[in-house]
């Protein structure tokens, strides 16, 4: 394993403070007195050099620092001392509390602590006088105030992390709800563009493949009038759809959303795009007449029935599709039918997006849908029927 490099700043604080201790060593400069007996000499610069060795490796081994610069610095008690030494000790002391593990953070301050009260106390027993307490002091200058800073400092680089941590899951959580919301956006502007488009496009698909196939001027004249009729009204709606999209001044009202009153004219449209194709289309609306409906379901209520139209066009037999809403206290059930077999004459293929876009709508409104061919009265249908739920607060207009 690669050992770390020793920081750029652990050595500028070696160099410098072997260059002071140097120069109060020159100078004849100790920090014990000249009563005290003790040598003098290049002993002093032992644990001088020793410290400062130490504090190229303050960072990178901090209790290795801190467990050898006590040796040090209590072998600088048995000579005249160096000011310098005892300084780079309380140096070495903060260094181990911001920069050593946790554990070694929590205990070293409370050590020191113990360590300078049992001086204190020691030296009071010893000398018996006030001037014991000034030894408790400098202990406390040396080893307990620096633990405390370099706690206090810890602890502010600590939250500093996790405030920038914070903002750093703050933002990708944003960029993640961004990206949601750009994904939702886009699959219900494929809903609305397939509830739209697909129609028109499925009967001017089936109506050009009929005028192809039969040979019959008065069939292909009104195949025609079909294909033209939904080709205008598929391009007014795209061109509204475009517009909606373009368009994003805060003046402009929204535009207003089909509603279950439009089913009639949906059925009308229906029945003259299916006539060619034996499709007789019925609509029983059993809803009662005051019944209010928020504006979710009802906008999801009438693309089904829009879809399942589109659907029964594209693959239906012959026969009859019956449109059916019903409404209880609770619900809305819509309800499609069509004759399910295999269809004679033109077809266009289908992709599957239609009941992928029905199912999203339903499970936005919380609803239950199902669609697949049945057996109902001896006959294979195929049937679209959606549940969708209406609380009572939903169904009380706001006053």
């Amino acid at each position: 394993m690669r050992r770390p490099r020793t920081h750029r700043d652990d050595v500028l604080i070696a160099a410098a403070g072997l260059a002071c201790g140097l120069v109060l060593w020159a100078f004849g400069l100790y920090s014990q007195g000249p009563g005290s007996g003790l040598p003098t000499g290049a002993v002093v610069l032992v644990p001088l050099l020793a410290m400062t060795s130490l504090a190229l490796v303050r960072r990178t081994m901090p209790r290795t620092a801190l467990v050898a610069g006590t040796v040090a610095v209590v072998g600088d008690q048995f000579t005249r001392g160096n000011l310098m030494t005892i300084v780079m000790f309380a140096d070495i002391v903060y260094a181990a509390v911001v920069y050593g593990p946790p554990a070694s953070a929590r205990r070293i301050p409370v050590t020191t602590g113990l360590i300078t009260i049992a001086v204190t106390l020691g030296f009071l027993a010893w000398y018996r006088e006030p001037v014991a307490l000034l030894i408790g002091v400098v202990t406390a200058l040396v080893s307990f105030f620096p633990a405390i800073t370099g706690a206090v400092v810890r602890n502010h680089r600590q939250a500093a992390d996790t405030a920038r941590l914070r903002a750093e899951q703050t933002a990708l959580l944003a960029e993640r709800d961004r990206r949601e919301a750009v994904i939702a956006e886009r699959a219900r502007m494929a809903r609305e563009l397939h509830d739209l488009v697909a129609g028109h496009l499925s009967a001017i698909a089936i109506h050009s493949t009929a005028a192809l196939s039969l040979d019959d001027p008065r069939t292909s004249r009104e195949a025609l009038g079909v294909i033209r009729e939904n080709s205008v009204e598929g391009l007014a709606e795209m061109r509204r759809l475009i517009g909606l999209l373009r368009d994003r001044g805060d003046h402009d009202e929204p535009a207003p959303a089909p509603t279950l009153d439009g089913l009639d004219a949906l059925v009308r449209q229906a029945r003259t795009n299916g006539a060619g194709s034996g499709l007789v289309f019925r609509l029983s609306d059993g809803r009662a007449p005051d019944t209010v409906l928020p504006a979710p379901v009802e906008l999801a209520a009438y693309r089904i029935v829009q879809e399942s139209l589109t659907n029964a066009l594209k693959h239906a037999d012959p026969g009859e599709v019956r449109v059916v809403l019903r409404s209880a206290d609770h619900a809305l059930t819509v309800e499609v039918t069509s004759p399910y077999g295999i269809r004679p004459g033109p077809r266009v293929p289908g992709s599957g997006a239609g009941l992928v876009g029905m199912r999203e709508r339903i499970a936005l409104v919380g609803g239950e849908f199902e669609a697949g061919p049945v057996v109902e009265r001896g006959e294979k249908i195929w049937r679209v029927r959606a549940e969708l739920p209406v609380t009572k607060d939903d169904k009380e207009p706001d006053a």
